[in-house]
């Protein structure tokens, strides 16, 4: 067994112990030892274990892998004890183990030996994970198996003392429900003869176990985190989060799929909508107005599953961007500008790249005095201008009918005198009938759409307006996109888990069949720091949007020298 001790930025310090073998170390997920950090390549390097050596070689990485500062080669080498590998921004002190049959590690060892052995097979589906575990619940990993147990038994038990669902019939009100359930828990687990794993208080498994009788089980404490943007439970016993960009597994789990299912019941009954056998999806939303999607067996092979996106208390503002570093307050005010002098807006970029808040923001800069209508699939804007109409689409009901698109939901907005019109996300047909009201007097609009750049945004645009159902020659499609869109904002989410707009473009005209655009501001990354986050900067590149003169008739404040390159004006 050899013991070494994982330093990893931005995190504290991890032991590790690694059982006999050979193990390929990158930030793949195909690797057994995964290391998602800067500088580490998709397949860094491999390493070989035995009771009594440790041996290293480099599999041809970009950055290197270095020994005690020296760079070694694709040969194997040994590694002294006491020794310092880096791996990109990942040090791994190493220092011999204990070869005889050692007492059972710390709860953390013996999850990640456990994890490098199924690796070893090509088993393992939390190796990845174990450098990286969100502790929520406070249970150690080696007790939740005796916890799951207890609570199971619990449950039973449960649910011979407390029907909730004839407490609810019998109008008993809410504080005497949760208390009875308190109550009742508290005696069961006082009755149990299972002793509880050390570090593991009975006040934990009780409180536990309430959440999952009369609420959402493990998903109450993360939803009430400010720091968790993103929840994805797949199946009991796998809740992940994503914490300040990253994607953490949690030390939290359901006692069994019987209750992710109550949990999701929970969510979806409340808005009419079922879940079951014959209809496995739902899309809902929370109190707090987050987003949940939730598929089940058989549908699903892991068990139910539930991913939410949560709806933030206190929405950003474009301060907030500025301090993140996602944007410049130059571009910042220049997309103000635009949205005032009423430029159709894109927003492009990938799933969870932050285009809603980006939408959400560039929203507060519309004007009180004008009737704005949004149209989402699921309400998640949060504007807080006066006139202000709220449209959301609805699915099919249990029978197949009254299903209202988003595409009907904008042809409607037509009728209804809008000034503005906010679509959340354009994903079909509705793409068309935007391109139409955007070139048939409602200037000003703003939307978004998944795609990785601004080219591939005009591209995947064609592609909707042809979902549309009808034959419409290319060139026409193009000839609408140009006369109909004026700005596209490209954001993207960074390796470190920032988002960052890397750029800013103008569509200009048509030549031929070909729509020009020129970029306006674009990011360039210029490395990393030291704690591994993304290093670079903002910069005009120069071009003068086409619409200046549009800007001077508004009579609106915007310096021309904020597109010029800051070396063109250190030069003059």
């Amino acid at each position: 067994m050899v013991d070494v001790i994982l330093k990893m930025p931005g995190q504290p310090d991890s032991p590790l112990s690694i059982p006999p073998g050979q193990y390929q170390i990158g930030s793949s997920e195909a690797v057994p030892i995964q290391l998602p950090f800067v500088g580490v390549s998709n397949i860094h390097c491999v390493v070989q274990t035995q009771d009594d050596s440790f041996r290293i070689a480099d599999l041809g990485s970009s950055n290197g892998t270095f020994l005690n500062g020296q760079r070694i080669g694709r040969e194997f080498v040994d590694v002294p004890e006491g020794s310092d590998i880096e791996i990109g921004t990942v040090h791994i002190l190493y220092k011999m183990g204990d070869a005889k049959p050692a007492p059972a590690p710390a709860p953390d060892l013996a999850r990640a030996a456990a994890a490098a052995q199924q690796a070893s097979a090509g088993t393992s589906s939390e190796a990845q994970f174990r450098s990286r575990v969100l502790e929520v619940s406070g249970i150690p990993w080696s007790a939740r198996p005796l916890v799951q147990e207890i609570k199971k038994q619990a449950h039973s038990e449960l649910l011979v003392r407390l029907n909730m669902k004839r407490l609810a019939l019998n109008s008993v009100t809410e504080n005497d429900l949760e208390e009875k359930a308190r109550t009742t828990i508290h005696e069961i687990l006082n009755e149990l003869s299972i002793p509880l794993p050390e570090g593991v208080t009975q006040e934990k498994i009780e409180t536990e176990l309430y959440h999952e009788a009369i609420g959402l089980g493990p998903l109450e404490d993360l939803i009430s985190r400010d720091d968790i943007t993103e929840i994805m439970v797949n199946g009991p016993d796998n809740v992940y989060v994503e914490h300040r960009g990253v994607l953490y597994k949690t030390d939290t789990a359901f006692a069994d799929e019987h209750q992710v299912l109550a949990a999701i019941e929970r969510i979806v009954s409340p808005l009419g909508r079922r879940i079951d056998e014959s209809s496995p999806m739902v899309d809902a939303r929370l109190k707090d107005g987050s987003r949940v999607n939730a598929i089940i067996p058989p549908l699903s092979l892991v068990g139910p599953t539930i991913t939410i996106r949560k709806f933030a208390k206190r929405p950003l503002t474009v301060q907030n961007l500025i301090s993140y570093g996602s944007i410049t307050p130059e571009i910042a005010h220049f997309l103000d500008v635009c949205v005032k002098i009423r430029k159709n807006i894109l927003i492009s970029g990938g799933t969870g790249s932050g285009k809603t808040t980006l939408l959400n923001i560039l929203s507060g800069f519309l004007p009180d005095k004008e009737r704005i209508i949004t149209i989402e699939d699921a309400a998640e804007l949060q504007l807080r201008q006066e006139h202000l109409v709220r449209l959301e689409s609805r699915p099919a009901n249990i029978e197949g009918k009254g299903e209202v698109t988003i595409r009907d939901l904008v042809r409607n907005s037509l009728r209804m005198r809008p000034d503005r019109i906010v679509i959340g996300e354009c994903r079909g047909g509705e793409a068309l009938d935007m391109l139409q009201a955007m070139n048939t007097g409602h200037d000003g609009s703003l939307t978004t759409i998944h795609a990785n750049s601004p080219r591939d945004a005009l591209a995947r645009l064609e592609t909707l307006v042809l979902m549309a159902g009808f034959d419409l020659p290319l060139r026409a499609i193009r000839e609408q996109i140009a006369s109909a869109i004026s700005i596209i904002v490209q954001i993207n989410r960074e390796k470190d888990g920032s988002r960052k707009v890397v750029c800013v473009s103008e569509i200009t005209k048509m030549e031929g069949d070909i729509i020009t655009m020129q970029d306006l501001f674009t990011f360039k990354q210029d490395g990393w720091t030291e704690d591994g986050r993304v290093a670079g900067h903002f910069e005009p590149t120069g071009a003068i949007p086409t619409f200046m003169e549009d800007i001077r008739r508004a009579n609106l404040d915007l310096d021309i020298a904020m597109f010029t390159p800051a070396k063109r004006r250190a030069e003059s």
